[in-house]
Parts: C-alpha cells; structure tokens; sequence
C-alpha cells in the first residue's frame, strides 16, 4: 500500500477544520480538487475515508485513524525544518503573527523594522485577529504567534500544547472627559459616572469587572466599545470615563482627555502563545524565537516614552 504524504496533509486539514471548504480554503486549493485528491487516497488505502450519506462531511471510522497518523507525520515534517535549520546560518521563511490594533502599531511595527535589519529573509505576516479566534487559528496552524492580552488578576492562559511568554506588562489609566467637574479621588467616587466599558472577554473589560467587585459598585455603561480609538474618542467628548491600557495613550493628543491620578487600578499582560511541538525536541521553532526576540525589544523600547506620556504630579492621597 502506497500512501502519498500529500494526500495525508489534506487528510489531516479536513480533519482538524471540520471540512472540505474549511480545508480548501486553509490549502489554497479549490474544493473540487480537495475532493479529487481524498477519493484518491481511498483508492490508494482501499477503505473509504470520508462518509458521504449525511450533508455535512465526516470522516469514517477509518478515515479518523488515518487522520492522525496524518498528524504526527506533519508534527515530525515540522520538527525536519526545525532540525535543519540549525544547519543554516541565514532564518528564512513565513511566521504568521496574530495581534490586536495598539500592539500592532506600537510594538509589532518597530520589531519588524529590525528585523528586517537583522534577518531579511523572515518573512512576517500580521493577521488582525485576538482573542479565542486568534487561538484557533494557532492550533490550526495558520498561524504561528499569538499575541494574548488579558487582565492580571486572571491566571496566566494555561491550555495543553500551547507555551505562553510573559511580554509585557501594561498598566491601566483612568481616562476622564477634560472638563469633568470634580473629577474623582477615590475608586469609590468612580461609581456615580457613566461608563465608556469594553467588552468582557477584552483585559480592560475584566479589569472594570474586578474593579467593580473590589468596591462594590455596578458601572453604569453607557456604551460598549471594541477598540481604544472610539472609547478615547467617546470620553474626550465627556460620554464617560474608562480604564485604558498605558499603550493606547500614546495615541492621544495631550489635553484630548485628562488621565485620573488614581493608581492601584491593574495592569493588562500581554503574552506571546506559540504551539508547543508534540515530537522529539520540544523546543521552539528558531524563526518563531527570533521573531520574539524582536518583539521583547521593541517592548523594551516603550519604557521611556510611556514614562514621558504618564508623567504627572504625584498623586494625591485620599481623604481619610
């Protein structure tokens, strides 16, 4: 029996994307030729792979067992390259890099400005993608790094085969209208505003929800915004107050909102998730450690003109 390993990786995409659309899609491939290319491979098994009574397709009981050969085939091709690339001085090759808007603009563009510097023959692709998403796609495959935000006072994201890297850590800012009367004191003051909130599942969501609990208030959202660019923009324009991230006030135009000097409201950390590799080495990928490397200069390169941006008077105490 004769078994193309190229069949198998179509096999194995099927498999883990749930179809063959998902899979033609993720292969650049048409549909048609997925299909062509699977009942090949029951031709060359002699058993059929695929069940095709139901609308949906799914895999036949041989099918699966087949699948995950199909899997480990790929994990040892993928430890091949890790292996030989120790034999070349020159990283090369595609990373897939996942990430929000501020992390984008603020560090991810700097890292790849060096390196390009220092090796030009990585070729980085940035997909605007967070959150559960952007995890799925790193299990898939299609991409390499995930960049994890999330509040610190979770737990750090724990989830088998993925290896998370503490990259930075961004401290939230009260942001408030520039000509709010009697701007807040304390965190208890916080509980008569409106809100500008994020959504839940976002760092700056559970960082309200936390908040809320530690001083037992229920924030009155007005509005429920995604990005840092409409929240700053809503407040500047006195529709709320809102905990921001250090790292979006850096694209605020001084006096545009007035930043509260109340401390002691959190941080956000930020992460690098790469898959961890199921084979022999168990060590990251060289391209995809070098690509870090570069991303934990570039944070590093913030610190000066966050401190410069944050600059205030030293806050005052509360009243007793």
């Amino acid at each position: 029996m004769d078994i193309d390993p190229r069949r198998l990786r179509i096999l194995h995409e099927v498999a883990r994307r749930g179809g063959v659309m998902r899979a033609a899609e993720a292969l650049h491939l048409t549909p048609s030729a997925v299909s062509q290319q699977l009942a090949q491979l029951e031709r060359e098994v002699g058993l059929a792979l695929i069940d095709r009574s139901q609308r949906s397709v799914s895999l036949t009981p041989a099918g699966r067992v087949l699948a995950g050969y199909a899997e480990r085939v790929e994990e040892e091709l993928l430890e091949a390259r890790r292996e030989l690339t120790r034999f070349t001085d020159r990283l090369a090759g595609p990373v897939g890099i996942a990430a929000f808007p501020t992390f984008i603009k603020h560090i991810l563009v700097p890292a790849l400005r060096a390196l390009a510097e220092s090796h030009p023959k990585i070729v980085p692709v940035i997909h605007e993608i967070y959150g559960q998403p952007a995890l799925q796609e790193l299990r898939l495959g299609a991409v390499d790094v995930v960049i994890t935000e999330q509040d610190m006072g979770l737990p750090a994201l724990t989830q088998p085969l993925l290896s998370t890297r503490l990259l930075y850590v961004d401290e939230y800012r009260i942001v408030l209208p520039p000509d709010l009367p009697d701007p807040p004191r304390t965190v208890a003051d916080l509980a008569r505003l409106p809100w500008v909130a994020a959504e839940q599942d976002q760092a700056c969501g559970q960082a309200l929800v936390r908040l809320a609990g530690l001083h037992g208030f229920e924030p009155r959202k007005v509005h429920v915004i995604t990005e840092f660019g409409p929240t700053l923009a809503l407040v500047a324009a006195g529709h709320g107050v809102a905990i921001v991230p250090a790292l979006a006030l850096l694209d605020v135009p001084e006096g545009e909102v007035r930043v509260s000097e109340l401390r002691d409201v959190g941080a956000r950390r930020m992460d690098a998730v790469t898959r961890v590799s199921r084979t022999r080495s168990g060590e990251p990928d060289p391209v995809q450690a070098v690509v870090i490397a570069a991303i934990e200069e570039a944070t590093a390169a913030l610190q000066a003109p966050l401190s410069d941006r944050l600059r205030t008077r030293p806050a005052e105490p509360d009243p007793v």
